[in-house]
Order: structure tokens, then sequence, then C-alpha cells
């Protein structure tokens, strides 16, 4: 990638510079402490029940307060949302790792503090998600975001097997203790980045007149409401049966902690290999193509639903990680080039209600749907629904043929679709 002319030219921009080493930072530790906190989790209860309970406590304020930081990130700037968001965040991971480290942790304690760090990352994540337009001009977006999405995938890559280790070794909370200092690092490192106010004309609206801007916006462009209409569905289906009944199956299996430790890696090196090819070629349909690499996604769990195999289930989600890397290279551009910079976070907080408000339900049902059912068997049928899901959202014209918006500047880029 470094050899092609261009594809580095976002990293000339300071502010974009010091919000690409601050995400760095950041992810570094993130990408450990998922897997660190599923396995906290099951050291002090192996019921999918109570994992389910503290991933939901994380998500459901998630739903509760998106909307809340898509306005706040459009009203007091995105790199001061961020700041905060990213010191609150840590501290309340470093509780967390605290307790696992000392053997005090309760469930309740996890979910209380789960839930002030699903708040906390709410408010963040429209800020985070509209950010990248005011680093860098236009006609860089893409390359800016495939460097995002590189940097993300080749420490994602990395940290689930590292956490596999630690867990084994050392128990699951020094993992965290390290997501806790990094988000710390990574507000430190955003005091580069400096993006000029938004100006406003006349005098401020109230915060339910800039939601119902944000809701005009949402409801009136077709492709995002169905995109984020079916999203409601997948992110359940991947949340509940994958992400809380996968680690279940793999304890309870040949394939152990650290294979799951593995598994997480392929689908990063799927990330990382996918971005790549994206750096060389063009996205033009970037909904179709998007959704398309979302189905891909659907087989990660049918191979969980019908063996134990950890290389299969590694091969399933090399390929289902290339296929979200697609949608989310796909999404971001769609998102940046066709909505306005000043509606843009709070059309994110729209997108991320509509898509992450079922995941609660998801986190929540499928252990008790499981303990019926079977854990192979609940996952399987996921996996297909999941496909049938995607299916139905490409029936959507408005998907299929959304172009991308004309940039000056994108020289040396193949065109696909």
């Amino acid at each position: 990638m470094s050899d092609r002319p261009g594809m580095l030219d976002p990293l000339r921009e300071r502010s974009f510079r010091f919000y690409f080493l601050s995400r760095s930072v950041n992810l570094v530790g993130t990408t450990m402490a998922g897997i660190s906190l599923v396995f906290a989790v099951l050291e002090v209860s192996d019921s999918p029940t109570a994992l389910g309970t503290v991933l939901a406590a994380h998500s459901i304020p998630m739903a509760v307060f998106l909307l809340a930081g898509g306005v706040i990130a459009d009203r007091f700037g995105r790199t001061r949302v961020i700041q905060a968001c990213n010191v609150l965040a840590g501290l309340t991971q470093l509780a967390i790792a605290a307790l696992v480290i000392s053997g005090a942790a309760e469930i309740w304690h996890l979910v209380v503090l789960t839930a002030l760090n699903g708040t906390v990352a709410s408010i963040s994540m429209p800020a985070l998600a509209g950010i990248v337009p005011a680093l860098v001009p236009r006609d860089q977006l893409q390359p800016a975001n495939v460097l995002l999405s590189l940097m993300r995938s080749s420490m994602t890559i990395l940290g689930p097997s590292v956490a596999g280790v630690l867990v084994v070794a050392v128990g699951p909370g020094w993992a965290l203790a390290v997501d806790g200092a990094t988000y710390l690092l990574a507000a430190a490192l955003l005091l580069g980045a400096r993006i000029p106010p938004r100006e406003r004309i006349g005098e401020q609206e109230s915060m339910l007149a800039e939601l119902r801007e944000g809701w005009q916006v949402f409801t009136g462009t077709r492709w995002l409401w169905v995109v984020v209409l079916g999203f409601m569905v997948l992110n359940a289906l991947e949340q509940g049966a994958f992400n809380t009944l996968g680690p279940v199956l793999a304890k309870g299996s040949a394939i152990g902690e650290h294979g799951w430790g593995l598994i997480l890696s392929a689908e990063a090196a799927g990330f990382l290999v996918m971005g790549l090819v994206l750096s060389r070629v063009r996205l033009q349909r970037p909904l179709l193509w998007g959704m398309l690499g979302m189905g891909l996604y659907g087989l990660p769990m049918v191979a969980l639903g019908t063996t134990t195999e950890t290389a299969v289930v590694i091969a399933a989600a090399f390929v289902g990680g290339m296929g979200v890397e697609v949608f989310s290279l796909g999404w971001n551009l769609a998102m940046q080039e066709n909505i306005a910079d000043d509606m843009l976070s709070r059309a994110y907080s729209y997108d991320a209600l509509g898509s992450f408000v079922a995941i609660p339900v998801g986190q929540l049902a499928f252990g008790p749907l499981a303990v019926v059912f079977g854990l192979q068997q609940t996952i399987l049928v996921a996996g297909l629904v999941y496909l049938v899901v995607v299916a139905l959202v490409l029936t959507s014209r408005a998907v299929r043929t959304l172009p991308r918006a004309a940039t000056p500047g994108t020289v040396g880029a193949a065109p696909v679709g």
C-alpha cells in the first residue's frame, strides 16, 4: 500500500495523523478487552445467560444514549467528546480489571461497570463515526478510511490471540487493565488533532429540534433506513449466536479459549487482507458490494453450527472478515459522501441506534434458546437466517444502485462494480 501514490496522503494532515495514532493506541487494548471480558465473566459464572446479561449491560445503554451522542458530538465538537469519553471509559475498564485481578468480581459488579462503559461508548460512537471528513480533504476519504481500517485490522489480528494466551496464563484481568490504560493514552494523543468548531447560523436549536432534523435525514434517505433495518436483525443474530454462544461452545469443546482467540484473529486477518485489496480499487457500488460482503459473515456461524474443528471455523471467520471489511468501507463512503457534514454525527447516531437496538435482545435470548435447542443447533439456524436477511436487504434498488459520489482527485484506482 505504501508504494501507491496518494494512499498515505491523509497522514500528511496533522489532525488526521494524531487521530490515527490515538485510535491505534486505543485499539491495542480494545481488541484484547473483548475476549478478556467474555472469559472474565465465564470465570465468575459458566452460564451463557450470565454472559448474555453482562454483554447486554453494555449494549442497552448504547441503544438508549446513542441519539444524545449524535447531538452532543455536533454541538460540542467531536474531538472534545471523544477525549472525555476516552478518559471515562479508561477509568471504568481499570475498575473492572482491578476487581477481576483481585478475585473480588461478581456478576453484578461486571454488569454495573460494563453498563457505565456502554454509556460512554454510546456517546463517543457518533463522534468517532463523523470525524473523518473533518480531518482530511474530501478526495482523500477512501484512502483515509482504508488506512484506519488497515490499522484496525492489524491490531485485531494479534489482540485476540494475545488475550487468549493471557487468559490461560495469568487470567483475563491484565488484558482489561491494558485496555483501560490505552484509553487514557489515546485521550492524550488526541490533543494534537485540531478541528475548527462548526459555525452556527442564528440561535442554537434545542436538542429535540436537532434530533428531529436528524430523523428527517434518516427517514428521507431510503438506502440508509433499509440497511439499518436489516442490521437490526443481523446484529442481534451475530451478537447472540456468534459472540455470546460462540465462546461458550469454544470453552466446552476442543476449540478452547485459545482457539477462540485464533478464530477472532482469523476474522481480523480477513479485514486486513481485504483492506489491502480495497487500497487498490475504487469501490463503485458501495452498498451492493458491502451487503454481498456481509453475506459472507454468515459463514462463521454456519461453520460453528456444524463443527468444532478449529481449522474449519478459522477459515470461515477469515472469509467472513473479508466480507465485513467490504461493507465497512462501503458504508462509511456512502455516509460520508452523501450526508452533509453538519448532520453526519446525527445520521450516524440513528444508524447506530437502529443497528444496535436489537443487540440486547439477541444477547439475552440466545442463552435460553441454546438451553432448549442446543448450542450448535441454535448457532446454525442463526447463520442461515442471517443469509436470508442479507438477501432481503439486497432486494432494495436504492441499496443495489447507490453509486459513489463524484470526488475529485481519485487517481490510480481501478473501478469495481
